[in-house]
């Protein structure tokens, strides 16, 4: 596991682009695991910088996102297929049939969730997965006590998920109570993974998953045994880190 600390939310963006960019040059069908939410918006808006003024190509790359809400349409404004659509694809020359969503008005959730992890397997494997880390440790919607093992699912999310997402949402009851979510074995075959990590509020989620024991009260800890993991992550978030870790300033 590699831990980079950076001075700020901007700088530790800019270092997840460039590791995003130096894979897609060297592979251009890169096959890419994207997350959503504040954290990395900061890196999509690098990539939209980086095609737009260098020529980064994604005309070749297959994505599939972490997961989406169930019950939400994809034109709902906090639907995930909106967010990505809007912060990301449609600044970028991506190929709409390449990208992956799970569907949260999907009839049968279970047989998608087979579906979906099928077609990972058909695209050869994740090359590059993006994550986030929640304030209790989680990964993509993998709450404190899933299994280690888990593959593509329907979760329930925890009160203080619901919690953390309700700024979201009108009315804290709009938040949607599940979820269809990659499982943390489905993320751990991955080839690479990127957790990106910023603001005080996820310093304790950050020191547990780095320097904790390997739990499933701490989902993101099973980082640990990939075999490439890199953690990005600004001053505030890495506060309480206690190792030696790079900073690039």
């Amino acid at each position: 596991m590699l831990v980079i600390v950076k001075d700020t939310y901007e700088e530790m963006s800019k270092e997840a682009a460039k590791i995003v960019a130096d894979r897609l040059r060297k592979k251009p069908n890169l096959v890419l695991g994207l997350a959503t939410g504040s954290t990395p918006l900061g890196l999509y808006k690098e990539l939209i910088r980086m095609h737009k003024t260098d020529g980064l190509d994604f005309s070749k790359v297959t994505t599939f996102n972490l997961d989406e809400y169930i019950g939400l349409p994809p034109s709902h404004d906090q639907s995930y297929h909106y967010f990505m659509w809007e912060n990301l694809f449609k600044h970028i020359n991506v190929d709409p049939r390449f990208v992956h969503i799970p569907d949260g008005m999907a009839t049968d959730i279970d047989a998608f969730c087979q579906w979906y992890e099928d077609e990972i397997k058909r695209a050869g494997g994740i090359d590059l997965q993006i994550l986030g880390i929640g304030a209790n440790g989680h990964i993509a919607f993998n709450e404190p006590g899933s299994s280690l093992g888990s593959r593509t699912r329907i979760k329930t999310l925890t009160k203080k998920t619901i919690e953390d997402n309700a700024r979201f949402f009108p009315r804290k009851e709009d938040v949607p109570r599940y979820a269809i979510t990659m499982g943390i074995g489905t993320i751990m075959d991955a080839k690479e993974v990127i957790l990106l990590a910023n603001g005080k509020n996820k310093a304790d989620a950050v020191k547990a998953a780095v320097e904790g024991p390997i739990t499933a009260m701490v989902p993101a800890s099973m980082l640990q045994m990939h075999r490439k993991a890199t953690i990005i992550v600004d001053k505030e978030a890495g506060a309480k880190l206690t190792g030696e870790f790079e900073n690039y300033g």
